[in-house]
């Protein structure tokens, strides 16, 4: 890129960027979730392979809703069916033998009840979390928030202490659950915009130029290098978000614009399989007009990339409420 293109770049990004705010006024409206029975995931959020088995038992009872479903699965698990917790819970579900023998559910109607099976893993799930909520259904409060807590520390304690009870553990794990829920549905209106989108540019600006390192976060012994998802992380740092490390994790940091809603500061994402996140390979930041910034492979630098190509995967408008919610070491599936 020559140096008088890329300074027009950089004018232009400047010029996005100020406008972010004026052209947000337009733009905020009703974002998550519709209500229960209604919730469609958002595109990508969950595997192709498990999507229609969420969609499916996340609409079993009034208390959970797809995106629900989807989001307790993507924290105990990460969508990996294999998965062994130190705790030895098993499975997507992460469900422990002794529980599983007692809530265990034959999701696929095969005659058995296999802890290691999806099908029938993702149907106890649900099965279990509404039987939750049947016991704490005459608690104050919100029913969801109540069955979640429920899940975490029992019935009994919810009932006893008339709603979510004052346990750091078991309200992190109500906040983490109802904050992921919003990044697995799918919008049903505008995205509220981000308030920290011009920072996170203004910090990928100052970058531009600088040789891409697989791996690199910035660092000093690293020469101030980055690769693609250590880019974003570190933009989104220096506005106080913590952002997770993969690419593929950064996807649940927020709700999800669709493409002709993006604004300057969304993370835009890309793959080979459209159809799951976990997939998602590249990462970059939406500066307006198409283009990104992003730290594209070995042998590049920082730079302005368009995002308008075929392994385009979607968006992420980043909050620090979605993206505290994040799990900061899941399995990879």
């Amino acid at each position: 890129m020559s140096g008088g293109v890329f300074g027009l770049c950089v004018g232009f990004v400047a010029l996005l960027v100020v406008g972010t705010y004026s052209a947000a006024a337009g733009l905020v409206g009703g974002a998550g979730s519709a209500k229960n029975g209604t919730v469609a995931l958002a595109k990508g959020a969950v595997p192709a392979l498990y999507q229609g088995l969420v969609q499916r038992w996340g609409n079993l009872c009034p208390a959970i809703n797809p995106a629900l479903l989807a989001a307790q699965l993507y924290q105990e698990s990460g969508w990996n069916p294999r998965a062994v917790s130190p705790a030895d819970a098993r499975g997507i579900a992460q469900f422990i033998p002794g529980t599983w023998a007692a809530h265990g559910v034959d999701g696929d109607g095969d005659g058995d009840r296999d802890i290691w099976d999806p099908k029938d893993a993702i149907a106890s799930a649900a099965s279990y979390d509404c039987e939750l909520a049947g016991y704490v259904k005459d608690v104050p409060g919100d029913p969801t928030s109540n069955m979640l807590a429920a899940y975490n520390a029992g019935a009994y304690r919810v009932i006893r202490h008339g709603g979510v009870p004052p346990f750091t553990e078991t309200r992190n794990y109500v906040r983490i659950i109802r904050s992921l829920e919003k990044s697995f549905a799918r919008p049903v209106g505008r995205v509220e915009p981000s308030r920290q989108a011009a920072g996170a540019i203004h910090y990928a600006q100052q970058k531009l130029g600088t040789p891409y390192l697989w791996g690199g976060t910035g660092t000093a012994a690293q020469n101030g290098r980055f690769d693609c998802s250590g880019l974003t992380q570190a933009a989104y740092e220096s506005v106080g978000i913590d952002l997770p490390r993969v690419a593929n994790d950064q996807y649940n940091a927020g709700p999800h614009p669709s493409r002709d809603e993006l604004l300057p500061g969304d993370l835009v994402f890309f793959s080979d399989d459209l159809t799951n996140s976990r997939a998602i390979r590249h990462v970059g930041i939406y500066v307006g007009g198409g283009y990104m910034i992003d730290a594209p492979r070995t042998g590049a630098v920082i730079r302005f990339d368009r995002i308008d190509t075929p392994d385009y995967f979607g968006a992420t408008r980043v909050t620090a409420e979605g993206a505290a919610a994040l799990p900061t070491h899941l399995p990879q599936p």
